[in-house]
């Protein structure tokens, strides 16, 4: 089929021991699309450029990559997105006319253990040339490999043609990520597997007609195309976000209310709003200072070097700010006690002119206050 020519938490704390979070194992091969049998050079070419991933349908799933000049990044086709975690990331249609979809899956490194919970989650963003939007995704677990020859949506009729496959169904809805067309959202549930899961399949597996949507053009009649990055499943209690035991009896920090503080060890890659293992150890300390605090809040602000258009690191500096307002959320941090804003390169706090200078000023500070009457 040829594309549109419009576009395509809990944290625990026994006694005098305080938590880090560790690395998790994500059970999902290749889950930002980095490595590729075939830097991508045509629309629909996902099954065979993409390695380890497949379609699950005749719906042409696409695949961007730095290397491209057809299929790059952060331009393409369908409106401009920079890639969050290193060069490559998935495009679909999640809504289109005829009830059109696309979809991708994997096989997961590991079935997963009945009775053993598990998150799963993946960040998306809205293609700009996009005339709807979708306000829930569909997750789907299987126990064998699809092939159905398709290009409509995946119904239960489709699904229970295969006898003997076995199917673990999630919907993911929010308020948020339906409206946003700049930054990377991230999308996650949690759930307990039946012990059938190995294959893991992304997309909109309804009609047209049950799909929720939101209009984002006047006269739209087109659909609703979404970029997608980094897949992660893994055991709910051991995730990324979730911290472990570390260092009993260590001291706990303080905070003076109403400074203005700089996260020491919250530092970015040059064009990036990646959250490092480093920064988050420094989040955990602060999110357990708000934890035995609970009348306070805390505001963040993020900020860039000064290489770069201003719109541009604005945007990214709001990018880094939500990166740690959206860690100290997934740790248990209630969202109403946590702002933040990007300032882009406003205000340096060193000289733009080195490169340590500039390492300084792509950083993230923070408030903490108490409320205002």
């Amino acid at each position: 089929m040829t594309k549109f020519s419009t576009g395509k938490i809990t944290f625990l704390f026994i006694g005098m021991c305080f938590l880090y979070p560790v690395q998790s194992q994500n059970l999902v091969n290749n889950p930002s699309f980095e490595a590729y049998l075939n830097c991508p050079e045509h629309l629909g070419n996902f099954s065979t450029d993409v390695k380890g991933w497949t379609t699950p349908t005749e719906g042409s799933t696409d695949y961007f990559n730095g290397c491209s000049t057809e299929m790059g990044t952060p331009k393409n086709f369908n409106g401009s997105q920079p890639a969050d975690f290193g060069k490559g990331y998935a495009g679909l249609y999640l809504f289109a006319p005829d009830d059109y979809r696309e979809y991708f899956q994997t096989k997961l490194l590991r079935p997963l253990k009945e009775g053993v919970k598990y998150k799963v989650s993946f960040y998306v963003s809205l293609a700009e040339r996009s005339d709807f939007a979708i306000k829930e995704f569909g997750v789907l677990f299987s126990k064998d490999r699809l092939s159905i020859p398709i290009k409509k949506e995946l119904s239960k009729k489709h699904l229970y043609q295969q006898k003997s496959n076995v199917y673990n169904y999630l919907e993911i809805g929010y308020s948020n990520f339906y409206s946003d067309t700049q930054d990377w959202i991230l999308v996650h549930t949690e759930f307990v597997a039946k012990g059938s899961e190995r294959y893991l399949m992304i997309g909109n597996f309804k009609s047209n007609a049950r799909t929720r949507l939101f209009k984002t053009k006047r006269n739209a009649k087109q659909g609703a195309y979404y970029y997608v990055d980094m897949v992660e499943v893994s055991k709910a209690g051991e995730n990324s976000s979730k911290p472990e035991k570390y260092a009993a009896g260590e001291k706990q920090r303080t905070f003076e209310l109403d400074k203005n503080n700089v996260f020491e060890d919250v530092h970015f890659a040059f064009d990036k709003s990646l959250l490092l293992k480093t920064a988050k150890k420094e989040i955990v300390e602060i999110y357990t200072y708000l934890l035995k605090n609970k009348t306070l809040q805390i505001s963040i602000n993020g900020y860039t070097d000064a290489i770069g258009g201003e719109k541009y690191n604005s945007s990214l500096s709001k990018k880094r700010a939500k990166a740690v307002a959206e860690y100290l959320i997934e740790l248990g941090l209630d969202k109403n006690r946590v702002t933040w804003q990007g300032h882009g390169g406003h205000n340096p706090i060193a000289d733009n002119a080195t490169s340590e200078g500039r390492k300084q000023n792509r950083r993230v500070e923070f408030v903490i206050s108490k409320p205002t009457p």
